[in-house]
């Protein structure tokens, strides 16, 4: 056996065709708990695009080769080379030619949860991005599309369901024996990472759906047993999107049958491999005594997201691992708009954004920034990325304000016909817009090419004599890691004058613009935009929409941004002056408290938010969202540099406090007002009301107004719902020390047998800001509820003490950055895409305050230290240190 080879850096600029290409895979899969055996007859040709006479190589990942095969006939061991991770066939190749490999592996320990490995029982398989290589060796590359035919058998009383990819073809039972088979045929071209299987002991729902052009296609939705009444949902939600992707895109569903499994160790949230989407159960199940409203909206986005890929991602793949972006943030973009179609279009818009700015700008920001399409890499999973996703989806927003909603159409239809049954590029994509709309999209294309979140800085200046308005705007990007200088990039901006009565100003054209009406396109470091006709000094309401991904510096006075908070058009807008407004009082605020002073409460802020909170014409779900005081991690972003967490709480828990107490009697009002008790609907106008009397209780529990502990112990006691049930508990966890514990042993004995509400109550008791979060969370790490080899387990605990306990993950005694790395080693052996995703928490670590940072830098110097490091936990330490 030949010695594996340590990874090497993979690049864009390298890209060559495969050598050989595979027209068909036939596998047959003998189910074992331990030893599995596969079976694979790929028939292969060489690529007229690759290297004339190449041999086959192919990848594997700590695979035990049974036999190898060439057309028939067994290989003698000299004629090929194996090791676990690589095949070469070293004989002499006819052309074209049959290979048949046969591999065995141990799904019962596989903790990896790549390839095929064991969920409480039930067989299954996750090949996105490199697992399909730890079934069988193959070309693992999304450039290879072959039609997959697929024979899976097991013993019927351990898997009597027996699923994969495509069309059901044939069942029966193996002759002499306890075991049955079942076949499978995917007539669709695909690459191997959107290969699937699953066998277990499973329950489901069916439903028929019929598509626009007349097809019946059989729905299912594969659960545990006893899980069953918690699948309807999903199963609505799924009706729902397949038939606004026929109406929103053209897009039809192309099989007899449509089949999603839900399963409780999944590394990801869901997986679209054609036909048969396999799911986190997080992601699947839910009952209105179980899930709350964001639970629902969850299960809603991402089940539209997976079966959406079936056309973005599955019948147009991307050519190579850099153009994920192409498959993920364009389907992200189509789950947002369904969504927002579903539900409200401004909350929708403000929730995207928000977690844009909390999760994506940060990456932007550190060490491990890199472009949408990056043009390296050393490990592909560590780039499933807020980058990758949902700034992706971003640049895809953009396109469609530059070029309107039509033109967006007519090239979304070009690329869906030019490009089906192919593996495209970013280039390919813009391509088709371009012919699409005559547009040149040269320029535009830096988004993908270019990290970084641009800063926008514009002034205004309104001239009364020529009754003109001038806005000059300037942009700049700073440096991320290996791109020290920045080009300028095209940005969309959504603009609108508002008058002094509140009301937006009729205006034309201005001189320098160039774009569509209403949007002003920056190209350039500097230029100026000047509106005629503008007769009395307006406010200008900038980046409607949140039409470009950048940070906006307005240099609108506190003055101006309270009238756009009470009066903008735009409900964005509206919410983002109120936000800015409580950013800067924030920041000034932090700097107080690290001062030793204690911060006056912002007057005028706290009025413009009354306005709103008593303004009935609002969504409800607005209001709340208006509400909501900017996250810790907004505060330290807005800070940038030298962030203290302590004080960053404190100065976040004052201004809600504030609220709490000048708003008391709105608050009341409100929460009773929208408390009518009745049946409980996910629906999102009783998801907004739930929103916003929960956000009132939440203000009064926390300043201890009108009796808001009283009632929120009594929402607890009297809940219907997981919604309010659990915006109960996590008030009183966060609010009432002296009722905390009570609640937390009543939640956990209420639902101490469901896994998927326990993770609830281990991520709530993890989000604690007080310093024995660190003991309760060491402890829980032994609760007999918890389990290091379960990734929602995990994530739940310890994955949300890092992302959303900045003080206490980053403790000045160093002890929470101590604790997290001691579980990224422990981790790292057994599920390396789960501990680096752990390590990436560190991601902000240089904006840290001295103490802390140096701090963060030891702990992220220990793991770069540590010998035998998974290439997924190297590469994430690697670059966080620079």
């Amino acid at each position: 056996m030949l010695r594996d080879a340590e990874p090497q850096p993979v690049r864009l600029a390298d890209y060559r065709p495969p050598d050989w290409l595979v027209d068909t895979v036939e596998l047959d899969i003998r189910l074992d708990p331990t030893a599995t055996r596969i079976t694979a007859r790929l028939a292969m040709r060489p690529n007229p695009g690759g290297r004339e006479g190449s041999p086959i190589v192919l990848d594997g990942d700590e695979l035990t080769l049974k036999s190898i095969a060439l057309d028939g006939e067994r290989l003698a061991p000299e004629a090929y080379a194996a090791t676990p991770s690589s095949l070469t066939i070293l004989a002499p190749l006819p052309r074209p030619l049959v290979l048949e490999i046969e591999t065995e592996v141990n799904p019962s320990a596989n903790t990896k949860l790549m390839g095929l490995y064991r969920s409480s029982g039930t067989y299954c398989t996750q090949c996105e991005a490199e697992g399909f290589r730890r079934i069988t060796y193959f070309p693992d590359r999304p450039d290879v599309l072959a039609v997959y035919t697929v024979r899976i058998e097991a013993a019927r009383e351990e898997a009597p369901v027996l699923l994969a990819n495509g069309n059901p073809v044939e069942t029966g039972s193996v002759a002499g024996t306890d075991r049955h088979y079942a076949i499978w045929h995917d007539p669709w071209p695909k690459p191997c990472y959107l290969f699937a299987m699953v066998g277990g002991r499973l329950e489901r729902i069916t439903e028929p759906f019929v598509t626009a052009s007349g097809r019946a296609v059989e729905l299912g939705i594969y659960v545990e047993p006893g899980k069953l009444d918690r699948a309807s949902y999903a199963m609505d939600a799924l009706k729902r999107s397949m038939r606004w992707d026929e109406e929103a895109f053209g897009c039809e569903y192309d099989l007899d049958v449509f089949n999603i499994v839900a399963v409780a160790d999944f590394n990801m949230g869901a997986m679209e491999n054609k036909g048969l989407n396999v799911f986190n159960d997080k992601y699947v199940l839910a009952s209105p005594e179980t899930a709350t409203d964001g639970d629902y909206a969850n299960i809603e986005g991402i089940i539209a997201h997976e079966y959406f890929h079936n056309w973005t991602g599955n019948r147009i793949t991307c050519r190579d691992w850099f153009q994920l972006c192409l498959k993920e943030g364009l389907t992200v973009f189509r789950d947002q708009e369904f969504s927002a179609d579903e539900r409200s279009r401004a909350v929708k818009r403000i929730a995207d954004v928000r977690l844009l700015k909390s999760h994506q700008f940060p990456e932007d920001a550190g060490p491990l920034a890199h472009p949408v399409r990056p043009d390296t890499y050393r490990e592909i999973n560590n780039f499933y990325t807020a980058t990758v996703y949902e700034k992706g989806a971003e640049v895809v927003r953009m396109l469609k304000t530059l070029l309107g909603p039509e033109e967006f159409r007519s090239g979304m239809d070009l690329y869906f016909e030019r490009h089906d049954g192919e593996a495209a590029t970013i280039e390919d994509f813009l391509a088709c817009f371009a012919d699409a709309s005559g547009t040149d999209l040269a320029h535009f294309a830096r988004w993908y090419a270019q990290a970084g979140t641009p800063t926008v800085s514009v002034s205004g200046e309104w001239n009364a004599a020529a009754q003109t308005y001038r806005l000059d705007i300037s942009q700049h990007t700073a440096p991320t890691p290996g791109q020290p200088d920045k080009v300028p990039m095209v940005i969309p901006l959504r603009v609108g004058l508002v008058g002094p009565d509140g009301r937006d100003m009729a205006i034309g054209a201005p001189d320098g613009g160039n774009g569509p009406e209403g949007v002003l396109v920056l190209t350039e470091a500097r230029q100026s935009f000047t509106f005629h006709g503008v007769s009395e000094r307006p406010v200008p309401s900038l980046n409607r929409g949140f039409s470009a991904p950048v940070t906006l510096k307005s240099g609108l006075s506190s003055d101006e941004l309270l009238f756009l908070a009470r009066h903008d058009a735009d409900p964005f807008n509206r919410f983002d002056a109120a936000q800015t407004l409580a950013l800067a009082h924030l920041v000034q605020a932090t700097e107080a408290v690290r001062g030793g002073r204690t911060p006056a409460p912002p007057a005028a802020l706290i009025g413009a938010l009354g306005s709103v909170l008593s303004d009935p014409a609002l969504d409800p779900a607005f209001i709340a969202q208006a509400l909501a005081v900017p996250s810790e991690s907004d505060i330290a972003r807005e800070i940038g540099s030298d962030v203290d967490p302590d004080a960053v709480l404190k100065a976040r828990t004052g201004l809600r406090k504030a609220l709490g107490r000048a708003l008391a009697p709105e608050l009341a009002g409100a929460y009773e007002r929208f408390a009518t008790p009745g049946p409980y609907s996910p629906d999102a106008a009783s998801a907004g009301r739930r929103a916003l009397k929960n956000t009132c209780l939440d203000l009064l529990a926390i300043s201890r107004e009108a009796d808001g502990i009283a009632r929120t112990a009594a929402l607890y006691r009297a809940a219907d719902n997981m919604t309010d049930r659990f915006t109960a508990l996590s008030i009183l966890a966060h609010s009432a020390p002296e009722e905390r514990d009570a609640a937390l042993a009543d939640f956990l004995a209420r639902f101490r047998d469901d896994p998927l509400v326990v993770d609830k109550w281990l991520a709530l008791q993890a989000q604690i800001g007080e310093a024995g979060t660190l003991d309760r969370v060491r402890a829980l790490t032994t609760h007999p509820a918890f389990s290091m080899g379960n990734p929602n387990r995990v994530r739940a605990l310890i994955g949300t003490f890092a992302a959303a306990n900045q003080t206490q993950f980053h403790r000045a005694d160093g002890a929470g950055h101590g604790f997290v790395v001691d579980a990224v080693l422990a981790l790292d052996g057994r599920n390396p895409q789960v501990a680096a995703r752990l390590l990436a928490a560190f991601k902000s670590w240089r904006a840290l305050e001295p103490v802390r940072r140096a701090s963060a830098e030891a702990a992220l110097k220990r793991v770069a230290a540590t010998s035998g490091l998974s290439p997924d936990v190297a590469d994430i330490a690697t670059r966080s240190l620079g």
